[in-house]
């Protein structure tokens, strides 16, 4: 008799609803954290738990991004009846594309560096010509690289309209958000402010130090390509194979009907997201402290916020 009532509270169509209902309520919750992501500078200005949560929240989540998420998700449920696996895909089509795909944010932040050498091999090239400092900046703004161009026509146009260099530089730094374009800016500034010398030497020494930083940042994604891969052999094998299983020999599948089963596969996504979380923590190149301005954005955002503007 116990066993017939656990079968018709954990029944295929006990869990079927189950799964309805806690994908929708999950899903709720996941679209009204992914309205607050699009939505983060709004609620950077408010205080509390709330606006700190989203800060921290992935630049990538947007709002159609995690309703699409709890769509698959609810529909994953409803078709395997396993709650479980409604929580599991939505986390899964939140994440995974960021973890399997190519590191875009690491490919900004490497492009910018390499804009950023080049520009101050300009600086550099232009002073040793006997120019002066402003108009160094002028001649080399309106032909920096690409990655730098949104940066450098507000510097000029900083410029133009009478500010000075010191403070329009410091600006720059700001609109930049990169510790190493601090340390050029602080070498320009002090020039600017006290006529120092040997002021193309040292941008020489400090393009020719990001260039290493470039070239250390290259090897490193190439050694994280390969981890990257197997990674994602891992989890197509995988979730191939649970398709496979669901679709062709779901009997084999039965156990999960269960509240242990359940339990036993929560188990098994939460082993399998830590793994993955340790995976990504392992292959983040921590950024230095930066000299100008407040750190703190940086540290709630990550490398991207240098390299999405």
């Amino acid at each position: 008799m116990g066993a017939a009532v656990t079968s018709n509270v954990f029944g295929p169509g006990s869990l079927t609803g189950a799964a309805v209902v806690c994908g929708a309520a999950f899903g709720l919750g996941l679209v009204a954290i992914g309205y607050g992501a699009v939505r983060r500078e709004r609620q950077e200005s408010r205080t509390g738990l709330w606006p700190v949560v989203v800060a921290r929240l992935p630049g990538e989540w947007t709002t159609r991004r995690v309703l699409i998420a709890v769509v698959v998700g609810v529909v994953v449920g409803a078709l395997t009846a396993w709650p479980v696996a409604a929580v599991l895909t939505t986390v899964a089509v939140l994440t995974l594309p960021g973890l399997l795909g190519p590191d875009r944010a690491a490919a900004r932040r490497t492009e910018r560096m390499e804009a950023l050498a080049t520009w101050t091999e300009m600086l550099r090239d232009t002073l040793s010509a006997a120019a002066g400092l402003e108009q160094a900046v002028l001649a080399t703004a309106d032909i920096a690289p690409a990655a730098l161009q949104p940066e450098m026509r507000k510097l000029t146009t900083a410029i133009r309209s009478g500010r000075p260099l010191p403070t329009a530089l410091e600006a720059f730094a700001e609109d930049t958000d990169d510790p190493l374009a601090d340390l050029v800016v602080a070498a320009l500034t002090t020039a600017a402010r006290q006529q120092a010398g040997q002021l193309a030497p040292l941008l020489g020494e400090l393009a020719e130090s990001v260039r290493e930083q470039v070239a250390m940042r290259q090897r490193i994604d190439a050694g994280r390509a390969s981890v990257r891969t197997g990674v994602r052999v891992t989890v197509i094998t995988t979730l191939g194979m649970a398709t496979g299983l669901v679709v062709f020999n779901r009997p084999y599948l039965d156990p999960f009907n269960s509240l242990t089963g359940q339990t036993v596969l929560a188990a098994v996504g939460a082993l399998f997201a830590a793994s993955f979380a340790y995976l990504t923590a392992a292959g983040r190149i921590e950024e230095p402290a930066r000299l100008i301005g407040p750190p703190g954005p940086r540290a709630a955002t990550g490398i991207e916020a240098g390299g999405a503007r």
